[in-house]
């Protein structure tokens, strides 16, 4: 990863406002567009290979099996396994047989497979911490148990092909880095947490997260880990990596979602062995492919204004709208947003009750 810069101010004033305070602009554009094109129902039906686009409620298997023989190699190797009535010990020792089938073994990373903002995610590193995770997973859902990357570079790339078009575009690149704290021999972690300039302001997710931890004194220069899930709401730090958006990347993604057949719009998260392989369009893997609602990430670094973010916003859903219009002529049957609220409602249900994220 490019040396991350904490100097200068820890976040932006606008980095955690609520959700419905910043996409009101969002909303409003909707609307707009909407009563444009006459149909309030286009983003759903942007990438027609995914249930609502993936706006709400998709299936993180389910656009991973789109992958063809050409882009499945890129993508990180994971199993399904639903959660059932049977005691968490046994079903552990069933999904580690499993794992071993397919090649796999700890450590690995568990998470939902229907859910957002890295909700649930957890590394997984034995079988005991396989079974606390399936103890704590709701029963009837299915989560995704995929091996740990062999690189800790990561990144969110947000990847968009008009479907008239052979070649796509990156409009967004954002690179994620893992917070942590810096013992010096006396502080107790929550002190630590408190007294760091980005970490004492989202103390509330850190100190949640390692409530059981907050009294360990760590040793001078040892680390000390907040987050592991790349995601900016569960504490993950952002930088815009925009600067380092390449003409052999956008080809290599090109060559990857030509294997990807109905996805056009979205951010993919993945993890790269160094930011100039990345940029040559080599050494990474995918993990995950995010639909429709995905953010361009390079927003919530700390130095973006109000103004460029609100921008770069519009911009994406205005895409959204134009690619869901071509895909409506192209005969594809637009969803109902009833279809969307029931979605949502099922996904909001099920987060509720999934484990902690690590």
């Amino acid at each position: 990863m490019p040396p991350l810069d904490m100097s200068g101010k820890p976040v932006s004033f606008f980095e955690f406002w609520p959700s419905w305070v910043f996409y009101t602009p969002v909303a409003i554009q909707w609307v707009w567009n909407g009563l444009k094109y006459k149909s309030f129902g286009l983003p759903l039906v942007a990438n027609p290979g995914i249930e609502l686009s993936g706006m709400v409620g998709e299936s993180k298997d389910a656009i991973l099996s789109l992958a063809g023989e050409i882009a499945k190699p890129w993508v990180l190797p994971y199993i399904m396994w639903e959660k059932n009535a049977i005691p968490p010990e046994t079903q552990a020792h069933q999904a580690m047989t499993a794992l071993q089938k397919a090649g796999l073994g700890f450590p690995i990373v568990a998470k939902p497979d229907l859910g957002c903002r890295g909700a649930g995610v957890r590394l997984v590193e034995n079988k005991g911490e396989l079974e606390e995770y399936l103890r704590l997973f709701p029963d009837g859902a299915r989560l995704m148990l995929q091996e740990k990357a062999p690189y800790n570079a990561e990144a969110g790339v947000f990847y968009v092909r008009y479907p008239d078009q052979k070649k796509g575009q990156i409009i967004s690149l954002a690179l994620k880095y893992n917070p942590f704290v810096v013992g010096d021999g006396e502080s107790t972690l929550a002190q630590l947490i408190d007294q760091d300039s980005r970490a004492g302001k989202l103390a509330h997710l850190y100190r949640t997260r390692h409530e059981d931890k907050l009294d360990l004194v760590l040793g001078k220069g040892e680390t000390f880990r907040l987050a592991f899930a790349g995601s900016h709401s569960r504490g993950a730090i952002f930088r815009d990596g925009c600067d380092y958006i390449s003409d052999a990347l956008v080809e290599r993604l090109d060559e990857i979602f030509d294997d990807f057949p109905g996805f056009y719009f979205g951010r993919i998260d993945l993890k790269f062995r160094d930011i100039n392989s990345l940029m040559r369009g080599e050494d990474f893997v995918l993990l995950e492919v995010n639909g429709a609602s995905s953010e361009a990430a390079h927003i919530w670094d700390r130095g973006a204004s109000i103004g460029s973010a609100f921008s770069t916003l519009l911009d994406q859903y205005r895409m959204l709208f134009e690619i869901g219009n071509l895909q409506r002529n192209a005969g594809h049957k637009v969803p109902s947003l009833l279809a969307l609220y029931r979605a949502w409602r099922r996904e909001k249900a099920l987060v509720r009750d999934y484990p902690s994220t690590d």
